[in-house]
């Protein structure tokens, strides 16, 4: 998969053309994102994400995902199946004590038990339990309207809509933030929207594009680019980290590890 950028940053249109504008151009953000998932899709290759076997499974794993890793959203998810819960409506009328055990092992289990009857109710008010009634909508209203239900947010909207829905939005999440910040992309000051806008002002406006490179950066953030002890030297992006941030970085790792008597977690 490849995007499209503003200018070449190579080849027979460069000919003749200043240092100064040529390194402002391949600086360009649209350009600088697409190097970077050139990089990542290359090195790494597709991810398959999001985990969930329907669009339905994926909506209730996005809303238990939250403030916790995916392994506890998948039993819960199992609890779920078993108890042949994975509806709209047998959702809506399971009891909330039922509900709030059957998902324990996603953490803040009662406020999550509400948070998915709030989502049940919306749906069914809404559009009549149809999630392809609910995908029909235009991004922007959709959006808008999710970000009224009790208990989701930005980030777990944007889920449902890219992940379940295959609308064109980018998924800003800690580990976007974290990777783009370091890499001087970000401000740590700035919006959840303003970063999301950021990514889609600057990439092809495609769903498959903006999973699959969502998918990338959550790898990167799990395995190298850790809020803790990362691993810059061996990371893909490593090479495009700024030198003064590369070195702080592995400095502190180095100061952190085992070795040195600190803590590596």
């Amino acid at each position: 998969m490849t995007l499209s950028a503003p200018l070449p940053t190579s080849g027979a249109p460069w000919a003749g053309i200043s240092p100064v504008v040529r390194a402002k151009t391949e600086s360009h953000p649209a350009n600088v994102l697409q190097k970077y998932y050139s990089v990542l899709f290359e090195v790494l290759g597709p991810q398959g994400w999001w985990p969930g076997k329907t669009p339905f499974e994926v909506c209730v794993g996005a809303i238990l995902t939250q403030n916790t890793a995916w392994v506890n959203v998948e039993r819960a998810i199992e609890n779920l199946r078993r108890e042949e819960l994975l509806t709209p409506g047998a959702l809506e009328k399971v009891s909330s004590v039922k509900l709030a055990q059957l998902i324990r092992s996603s953490g803040y289990f009662r406020q999550k038990a509400r948070k998915l009857k709030a989502f049940m109710r919306f749906l069914r008010k809404e559009y009549g339990g149809s999630l392809p009634k609910m995908f029909r909508t235009p991004t922007a209203e959709l959006r808008k309207k999710l970000l009224g239900v009790p208990g989701i947010g930005p980030e777990t909207a944007d889920c449902i809509l890219l992940y379940a829905g295959g609308h064109p939005v980018f998924v800003v999440d800690a580990y976007t933030r974290r990777i783009f910040e370091r890499h001087g992309l970000a401000d740590s000051r700035q919006r959840y929207d303003d970063l999301r806008t950021f990514f889609e002002s600057n990439l092809r406006r495609e769903a498959s594009l903006f999973n699959e490179y969502h998918a990338l950066l959550v790898r990167v953030g799990k395995n190298w680019c850790r809020a803790k002890n990362p691993r810059c030297e061996e990371c893909p992006l490593g090479p495009y980290l700024p030198p003064i941030v590369k070195n702080k970085l592995v400095d502190g790792a180095r100061t952190l590890s085992p070795q040195t008597g600190g803590s590596a977690r």
